[in-house]
């Protein structure tokens, strides 16, 4: 059942073309009052089957279907009869496709009986290939006649190479380089790059009196300058002498390898190959000046002129040559006999192989464009995404049996662009136009105020397109004297987005989305989600709990951030059977401490103040009814001090020994009870007494006079001071001062 494969992936949807755009499956109910009143309208967007299964009718449902149309289907020839014959069809199609929705359409091939060929044999004449030469001078009768067996229209035209014309491939010597062979040659050529020697031709006579004008020449290195040779022929069409309806046959002969782009250097050439025809009178002029090509610029030259390589080359070099084949589509590799006695039936079985196996590919494929080709043929290749291949296909073959599918897939929405499609060396193409379907057709009402837009709007495509002044589902919101930036404000949350970007501001109320899975967001500004709380053993909450606004609320008898613990204190309990002291939570049976007391159980306060300072003003005001607190004791201390006045202490804690407000020592010992500011406090009865020495000075006009009295008092003597301090300043006309000086006794 394919449509249990369909899957609609939404992102933001807002109509029936965000719809479209989102999937090949995503389709569009345009049924009213689909949606229930708040609901977002991207529940119009889903597969078939689930609008379906929510009630949409098959009739409201928009799904732009996949379309293609043939616009040029010219019948396959079947011979050839001195008019251009047709071996593709169709020959142009125009689809018009959804994002991500693959159509497919099927194209024929046939092979046209008698079908022109025109064969261009381009030799090596460096001095190696002499005794190959004189067997090729006498090669056009067996030629031609091994061509006639193919068809009644064969030309054959002849090219030669050796090498660059400079150090370090050719001696540069001027003697050398009109005369590069060997002294016992008495017929030999000067040095030269590539030589077009004769254009095609029909007649046999022709080849063979221009061959018998070549003579052999010479070089210095081994590998050859064949890629040049290649290059040229393959771009100098008019020269050569190619037909427009032929198959284009290169055949190369050589026994050594080949310079590629890159060896230039070793001359000092650095221009690289331009791709370009410079032949002038017969020569390829640019040969020293311009670098050999690249595999691949050979290879995309004669691909684009439907040329097909046949490397007759000497076993010494045929593997290399099979290498090079394999980066060079449709071309065939056969090994020449030393002497060359074998090239032309070297060039029948090479022929055969190449007109036996039909490749059909593409070129300028445009961006986000696939293509998928599956052979439908006896001996078929798999299917694949560059190319479809047919082997063994007879010449004549019917049409039937050599069809390709051609599956083209547009990943998002583009303008009309366009590719073709056609077999490796052949002429014929198909020219596939291609346009993108990313809008709904949707059969809107023609009433300008609907009913259900509460007569304040348009229906589109299902939904209401309001009028001015107007907002909401239902066009029910009007804004009045405010502006909609005005209510869209309301919706914005602390960061200024308009309800946190999972909602739509609706008369100044945000009206939240769903979420992935069906439920929805929460909250004023749909910031809450059900579906982001802490897991636990890859449970939302563990299983135990309920997630609300991205905090677990646990089920009875379960706690932690993940619901993941079961709610105990065993682990939490003090010695006096409290929790945690009272100065701390117990949760997931251990205790989280305030700040400042220390785990296990929070018994501990390393940060805190000392209480033998924080706690003096109460001891004071409890213990001997003095001090700050001493009008509102019972208010400040009560319920934070509980207190007993000793001769002896029996706390074990440290004892603290401070001076009280009227600067007698006290000492106390507190024991911090159950929670943070709550003391047992011992006190001891008797406080420290003070020996207080005054000295007074007077100051007459002739002589210092000091005077010392001592006093030992109770701690009440701050007032006593005061009192002598008044009687002496009285007594004397001079300025007195009055220092005091303390020390215990007890």
């Amino acid at each position: 059942n394919p449509h249990s494969e369909e899957v609609c992936s939404k992102s933001v949807i807002n109509s029936c073309s965000d719809c479209i755009k989102s999937g090949p499956y995503c389709v569009w109910c345009q049924q009213l009052n689909f949606t229930k009143p708040g609901e977002q309208e991207a529940v119009r967007c889903d597969t078939q089957a689930k609008l379906l299964e929510r009630g949409c009718k098959a009739e409201e449902i928009l799904s732009p279907p996949n379309s293609d149309t043939v616009t040029k289907n010219d019948r396959l020839s079947s011979t050839f009869d001195q008019q251009e014959p047709v071996q593709l069809a169709p020959q142009e199609i125009r689809l018009e496709l959804r994002p991500g929705l693959p159509t497919t359409f099927p194209i024929h091939f046939k092979r046209v009986q008698g079908y022109p060929v025109d064969l261009y044999y381009l030799m090596d004449l460096s001095n190696s290939m002499k005794d190959d030469l004189q067997n090729v001078k006498g090669l056009g009768k067996d030629l031609f006649a091994a061509l006639k067996k193919i068809t009644q229209h064969a030309q054959i035209g002849f090219g030669a190479f050796v090498d660059k014309t400079v150090l370090p491939y050719t001696n540069t010597n001027k003697d050398k380089l009109q005369r590069p062979c060997d002294a016992a040659d008495k017929q030999c050529q000067a040095a030269f790059g590539y030589r077009h020697v004769l254009s095609m031709t029909p007649r046999e006579e022709e080849f063979k009196t221009k061959v018998t004008e070549q003579f052999i020449s010479g070089n210095l290195d081994s590998p050859e300058g064949s890629l040049d040779a290649m290059m040229q022929a393959s771009v100098c069409g008019d020269k050569i002498g190619w037909r427009n309806s032929s198959t284009r046959l290169l055949v190369l002969t050589t026994d050594a390898g080949f310079h590629m782009a890159g060896d230039g250097k070793l001359a000092g050439i650095l221009e690289p190959n331009d791709e370009h025809c410079h032949m002038e009178n017969n020569l390829y002029v640019k040969s020293s000046e311009m670098d050999y090509p690249s595999v691949g610029q050979l290879a995309s030259q004669l691909d684009k002129n439907n040329i097909q390589p046949i490397f007759a080359v000497t076993k010494n070099v045929v593997n290399v040559y099979r290498q090079l084949s394999q980066m060079i589509p449709k071309s065939e590799v056969g090994e020449l006999s030393s002497d060359s006695r074998n090239v032309v039936r070297l060039i029948e079985d090479a022929y055969n192989k190449l007109s036996s196996k039909v490749t059909v590919t593409h070129d300028n494929l445009p961006e986000n464009v696939r293509v998928v080709y599956t052979p439908r043929c006896e001996h078929a290749g798999p299917p694949g995404e560059n190319r479809g291949v047919c082997d063994q296909v007879r010449v004549g073959q019917k049409v039937s049996t050599i069809s390709f599918d051609v599956t083209v897939t547009a990943d998002t929405c583009m303008k009309t662009t366009s590719f073709t499609i056609s077999p490796l060396g052949i002429k014929d193409t198909l020219t596939v136009t291609l346009s993108t379907n990313c809008e709904c057709q949707c059969m809107d009402p023609q009433v300008a105020n609907h009913t259900h837009c509460k007569g304040k709007g348009r229906v589109h495509c299902g939904i209401c397109s309001c009028s001015q002044g107007f907002v909401g589902q239902f066009c029910e919101c009007s804004i009045g004297d405010k502006d909609e930036g005005t209510l869209r404000e309301a919706c914005k949350d602390e960061n200024g987005v308009e309800c946190g970007g999972r909602g739509d501001c609706v008369c100044g109320r945000c009206e939240c989305h769903t979420t992935e899975s069906g439920n929805y967001y929460h909250g004023a500004f749909c910031q809450c989600d059900d579906e982001q709380c802490e897991k636990f053993q890859n449970k939302l909450c563990g299983g135990k709990g309920k997630c609300n606004c991205g905090t677990c609320e646990c089920n009875t008898g379960y706690e932690g951030s993940a619901c993941q613990c079961t709610v105990s204190q065993e682990a939490c309990r003090t010695i006096n059977n409290t929790v945690c002291y009272g100065r701390g939570n117990c949760k997931c049976n251990r205790c989280e401490c305030d700040e400042g007391y220390q785990p296990p159980r929070c018994q501990k306060c390393l940060g805190c103040q000392n209480p033998c300072l924080t706690k003096l003003n109460c001891i004071e005001c409890l213990g001997f009814d003095q001090g700050p607190f001493k009008k509102n004791c019972t208010e400040a201390c009560s319920k934070s001090v509980f207190h007993q006045m000793v001769d002896q202490f029996t706390l074990s804690s440290k004892q603290c020994e401070q001076k009280d407000s009227e600067g007698c020592w006290v000492k106390f010992k507190l024991d911090q009870l159950v929670g943070k500011d709550n003391y047992w406090a011992e006190i001891l009865k008797s406080r420290g007494m003070v020996e207080i020495i005054l000295t007074y000075i007077y100051i007459r006009p002739v002589a210092v006079h000091t005077c010392s009295v001592r006093y030992t008092a109770v701690p009440k003597w701050h007032s006593m001071l005061r009192k002598l301090k008044k009687e002496r300043k009285t007594s004397f006309d001079a300025e007195l001062e009055i220092r005091a000086s303390s020390t215990w006794t007890y």
